[in-house]
């Protein structure tokens, strides 16, 4: 397994209960990063719904309490089982104190209408970039070590830019097979871009994330470790809060998923 995956490994407890454990190697400033979260409570609720016919579709995760290094139970319910569409909720909680709450949508492929008004960005592969470094210290937090990043295109971190936008292939530094928690984490894997437009350090813990998953990962998925295109943006900071838009797309340019996170955005 890879270092990604025996990170957000569950342990079952029960019917519809697991344990999980995030080590500090996956944490930001205190608890697991968002994206890794959401990354567990998907994985709950894919143990929980048991159908490779139904996928997930739309994954909401609450943040109420940083998920700290030790034991954690995850709980999860099926909503409901609809002859097409399951949806399911999930709970991270430590001590009966509630740490996150998820709600999921899970159905096959449908019967549908195509309209596509979204394309992959035009910018250097891979091959073409120089890796970014992450050093370690002050305000970078330990999952940035998990990552490896190139940056395609925006200005750098702290270089007082104008446009909080930027994209960057991302893969696991231990390379881990495309799946749909490796998908939810990703959305959450590179520096908050708002941290461009800034000059100064900038905290921003998530509130919510909500995620899109706009492809069917098929068996050859499994073949897949990246690296995968991660374009994020942000429009408004205002009265403590932030909000970032993000795409996930494949090499091949497949869009594997859209998110949008609300977060805060505090001066340190």
């Amino acid at each position: 397994m890879s270092a990604f995956d025996t990170a957000t490994a569950l342990q079952p407890t029960g019917p519809n209960s697991f344990t999980a454990d995030v080590g500090p190697a996956w944490h930001v400033r205190r608890g697991a990063n968002g994206g890794i979260v959401a990354a567990v409570l998907l994985r709950a609720m894919l143990a929980t719904v048991d159908d490779a016919e139904r996928v997930p579709r739309s994954l909401t995760v609450h943040y109420a309490g940083p998920f700290d290094e030790g034991p954690t139970s995850v709980d999860t319910a099926v909503v409901r089982a609809g002859r097409s569409l399951s949806t399911l909720r999930a709970e991270a909680s430590r001590d009966g104190k509630p740490i996150a709450l998820a709600l999921g949508a899970f159905s096959g492929t449908r019967p549908t209408v195509e309209y596509d008004d979204i394309a992959m960005p035009d910018v250097p592969g891979w091959d073409d970039i120089e890796p970014l470094v992450r050093a370690e210290g002050f305000g970078v937090p330990a999952i940035a070590q998990q990552f490896e990043f190139r940056q395609a295109s925006g200005d750098e971190p702290f270089s007082g830019g104008t446009r909080a936008e930027a994209a960057a292939w991302v893969r696991f530094r231990d390379p881990a097979p495309l799946s749909y928690p490796a998908v939810a984490a990703l959305t959450d894997s590179f520096v908050p871009v708002l941290l461009i437009t800034q000059t100064i350090p900038v905290a921003c813990p998530t509130v919510d994330l909500t995620i899109h998953f706009r492809s069917t990962l098929d068996a050859d998925a499994a073949d897949d470790t990246g690296p995968w295109l991660c374009v994020f943006r942000t429009r408004l900071a205002k009265e403590g809060y932030m909000e970032e838009d993000g795409e996930i797309w494949s090499r091949d340019g497949a869009l594997l998923a859209q998110s949008r996170q609300l977060a805060l955005a505090m001066p340190l």
